[in-house]
């Protein structure tokens, strides 16, 4: 760790690199376009707009589907029995 403070001491001195391309100057770059957001309301709050409890309760479903398969034994009793021995 000691060896490692004089290397960073020095990367700390150096130039920082020069990178290719212009330089950005944030007031010559156009301002961004605002949109009403009536039209985005309207949509989420259209009848068209997706149940997302239904989505959830498969992917809920799924999971503990999931996690019931993973709650069985790890080793086959055949080989547990071979190993109890050695605890």
């Amino acid at each position: 760790m000691r060896r490692l403070v004089p290397f960073l001491l020095l990367a700390a001195c150096a130039a920082p690199p020069q990178l290719p391309g212009p330089a950005l100057d944030p007031g010559a770059l156009p301002a961004p376009q605002l949109v009403p957001l009536s039209p985005l309301l309207a949509a989420a709050d259209s009848p068209a707009a997706a149940d997302p409890t239904a989505g959830l309760s498969a992917r809920a479903a799924a999971l503990a589907a999931r996690a019931e398969a993973l709650r069985g034994p790890v080793l086959p009793a055949a080989d547990a029995a071979r190993l109890q021995p050695l605890r």
